[in-house]
């Protein structure tokens, strides 16, 4: 057999819808949606199972989250919607005035700066708590047997962790970043598809993790080695920051879009934005998908919504404007007068007057979690804490170091955030938990695979695989290659600054479960531009 490259796929393959009846994962890697779908089969439940696939997830996808970073979720569970925030604030210690003191005027992308609390691991114990049916314990160990025997690297992750790796050489230069490289670059080596590539540390935190039930990490040795790191370095994150952090159960919020309820988390998180989009667009008839109008239409509604989000969300506490009034339908018909014939530059109203892992799982109980995990661009901070696994987020980036901005830097708050897990429901039913990750993406991906669903009768595999677009900025809007050629004339003839391109790793990563409410079957479909699988039984 000669050689071949993991990443070259010459011919056009198709993906159909998964079904199921007892138990369903999807996620963007096959090892973590088996190790879900395990949990299941050994008595547990879907939010068992969500719990091994996130852990499993910072082992097997370290390009796209890690014990270090943050989560959300959305459980499903007697009949009735639970929202889980996750994210954790800035530390205690930090402040806009020490940051202008020491010559900072923009929040850095790396090191210990941008590093906010890690919120994932209190995730998994505070799920495992309140639904879960298997010990902590038990649940872990598929992510633990990866991180301490190894497994082999996917193509799309292969491709993702060379970038990652390459892109850090150039920017990482001071000692603190010596663990990161030692960690994913061992010998100075990338691993390559196929490579096996472990992690002793990663392991041990896991076990420690789940033997403590989360304290170790928040309030015992290892959050002694995160504070000790952080100090040696200049950062600001402390042990007290650690140990004060618990996760916060949330009032999911909603907006009714032709007859189905589309789920978000409330802010921090900017699910609002893909609501209002939702909002604006509500009363509109779109007859076919690939028409310039509905792609318009689109791109204006998320384009206005991105305006407010990035003007007003952050942490609910400091919104200078109330989520009632941002997703109000006299609010949304307001937005929705601006949408004209012609591309337009957005800006914010006034509502008052007018790098990421997400997955799925479902038991046949009706159990159903929407879940997803961040470290945040990538890689994250490009720290990882020695002899731990720990890789650390970089969410502090998203902060303005304007005093007079919602989201200002605040010791001890949290900011706009990027990861939103989504959920529909329709009348007292639920449909399913649906996301697709990717930075400000997850907005727009939301939008797209909401409408692909209700308007366009696309099942879960084909609102997926469906074309995408993604507003840039101002006017830019970037197409996938797939996109007809007459839609991307026809944009640009409406002012559109269109781009085309044949790499579709900015356009997110989703995965759908939804389930029939009458006979229970499960219905999944998973991302073709990703590694994507479904776990099923």
């Amino acid at each position: 057999m000669k050689n071949s490259s993991a990443n070259q796929y010459p011919y056009s393959s198709r993906r159909t819808v998964t079904y199921g009846h007892n138990g369903m994962v999807a996620t963007s890697q096959p090892l973590a949606s088996q190790a879900g779908l395990d949990m299941i089969k050994k008595g547990g439940n879907a939010i068992d199972a969500a719990i091994a696939t996130a852990a499993c997830l910072t082992v097997v996808e370290p390009t796209s989250n890690g014990i270090g970073g943050d989560a959300f979720a959305l459980v499903w569970t007697k009949n009735k919607l639970h929202g889980l925030n996750a994210s954790g604030p800035a530390p205690q210690g930090i402040s806009i005035e020490k940051l202008k003191k020491a010559g900072i005027n923009e929040m850095p992308k790396f090191g210990l700066t941008p590093v906010t609390v890690p919120g994932a691991p209190s995730a998994w114990v505070e799920l495992s708590e309140k639904f879960g049916k298997l010990p902590l314990t038990e649940v872990l160990k598929p992510a633990i047997n990866y991180a301490r025997n190894g497994f082999p690297l996917s193509p799309t992750l292969a491709y993702n962790w060379e970038k990652g790796v390459e892109n850090f050489r150039k920017v990482l230069k001071g000692e603190e970043f010596q663990g990161w490289f030692e960690t994913f670059a061992p010998d100075g080596r990338i691993p390559k598809a196929g490579d096996i590539w472990k992690s002793e540390g990663h392991a041990r935190t896991l076990e420690l993790i789940g033997e403590t039930k989360g304290e170790a990490f928040y309030r015992g040795e290892l959050a002694d080695k995160i504070d000790e790191f952080s100090k040696k370095f200049g950062g600001f994150i402390r042990k007290e920051d650690l140990g004060a952090f618990r996760p916060e159960w949330v009032d999911p919020i909603s907006v009714n879009y032709k007859g189905y309820d589309v789920w978000e988390i409330p802010p921090n998180g900017q699910g609002i934005v893909a609501l209002m989009a939702l909002n604006m667009l509500k009363n509109d008839e779109f007859n076919a998908r690939e028409d310039v109008d509905t792609y318009h239409k689109q791109i204006e509604a998320i384009k206005l919504a991105f305006a407010d989000g990035e003007k007003y969300v952050t942490e609910k506490g400091s919104m200078s404007q109330s989520v009632e009034n941002m997703l109000s339908e006299a609010y949304g018909e307001k937005r929705r007068h601006l949408i004209a014939e012609e591309a337009l530059t957005p800006e914010a109203g006034e509502p008052d007057a007018g790098g990421t892992v997400y997955l799925s799982t479902a038991d046949g109980d009706g159990n159903m979690v929407s879940f997803i995990q961040s470290n945040y661009m990538g890689f994250g901070s490009g720290l990882v804490v020695p002899g731990t696994g720990i890789s650390l987020q970089n969410r502090g980036h998203n902060f303005s170091l304007d005093p007079e901005h919602d989201n200002a830097l605040e010791s001890g708050k949290r900011t706009y955030h990027t990861i939103i897990p989504g959920f529909l429901t329709k009348g007292k039913e639920a449909i399913g938990p649906f996301g697709v990750m990717g930075g400000f993406m997850q907005p727009q991906g939301h939008l797209q695979v909401v409408m692909n669903t209700i308007d366009f009768g696309l099942n879960p595999q084909a609102a997926l695989d469906a074309p995408r677009w993604q507003w840039m900025k101002d006017k830019q809007v970037l197409l996938e290659h797939s996109v007809p050629n007459f839609i991307a004339q026809a944009l640009s003839a409406k002012g559109h600054d269109i781009q085309l391109t044949h790499m579709s790793g900015s356009f997110g990563r989703g995965q759908i479960i939804w389930r029939d409410p009458v006979t229970g079957v499960l219905a999944g479909g998973t991302e073709s531009r990703t590694d994507g699988a479904i776990a099923v039984y």
